[in-house]
């Protein structure tokens, strides 16, 4: 692999990349709606849960939830009756279905009216340490189901946490980063950058198959499982591309697989 000619292609798509165009046919267009950071991240949070399939039906099923919240998740969590949640008995979005988001509503219920938000358990030394955490504290209730505990990954398991890594990239790279005040492009506007306990250079690629088969044209990844080692070794080489903002080769990687598919 040519680093400087992988990056120099790489930016070259990132160059191209029109973000509003990417925005509104992309899951994270749900929590572009919203603006304070607990409406952002909570609705970020579903958005990414529910990322997988075709991307019209994983907006048009992100934005039912929202409508049902009363477009306000943060204070749904905070408030919401018993009768405000029958109409979630009837969500099924895949394999994710009422049972699950349910139990989702009451865990964030939990950790948003004991004054925490969805930030305070990504803790640990390392990104898998954090993803892991974070499983651990998301389940650590009798009344949680088998099945609702396939929805968070955890790469204690390899798994490669493709939905989580997408999700943490939304919260932690972009516009909000303290760093990037001076020296802002317009591909930080993209994502948010609110979560400043996590630096971009700790992130770890989303990695899917879109990705996958883009990072093995580009020389990025040599891994054919899609598993956390996977992860770990593509993200190690985009760290090398850019040691601030390595993360952000998610989007030429996924812009340049879908080309391809075109």
């Amino acid at each position: 692999m040519n680093l400087a000619n992988t990056k120099a292609e790489l930016d070259t798509i990132l160059d191209n990349l029109n973000p509003q165009n990417f925005i509104d046919n992309d899951p994270i267009s749900i929590p572009h709606r919203f603006k304070t950071k607990e409406d952002i991240e909570i609705s970020a949070f579903f958005a990414a849960i529910l990322a997988w399939g075709q991307r019209k039906t994983i907006i048009n099923n992100a934005n039912k939830l929202m409508h049902w919240m009363g477009e306000e998740p943060h204070r749904f969590m905070l408030e919401h009756s018993d009768d405000e949640l029958k109409q979630f008995e009837k969500f099924v979005h895949r394999t994710f279905n009422s049972t699950d988001v349910l139990y989702f509503i009451e865990v964030l219920k939990h950790w948003y009216t004991s004054g925490h938000s969805l930030e305070d358990y990504f803790v640990g030394d390392t990104m898998k340490d954090k993803l892991s955490n974070f499983h651990i504290s998301f389940f650590d209730n009798d009344f949680v189901s088998d099945r609702t505990r396939k929805h968070i990954a955890n790469p204690a398991k390899n798994s490669s946490a493709k939905r989580l890594n997408m999700y943490l990239r939304w919260m932690v790279r972009g516009k909000g980063r303290p760093e990037r005040e001076s020296a802002q492009c317009e591909l930080d506007f993209l994502d948010f950058g609110i979560w400043h306990s996590i630096k971009p250079s700790e992130l770890k690629c989303p990695l899917d198959v879109h990705v996958q088969r883009a990072a093995f044209h580009f020389g990025l990844l040599t891994r054919k499982q899609q598993d956390w080692k996977a992860v770990e070794e593509l993200s190690a080489n985009l760290l090398e591309l850019d040691p601030i903002d390595p993360i952000k080769y998610d989007l030429a990687l996924f812009k340049w697989s879908e080309g391809k598919m075109d």
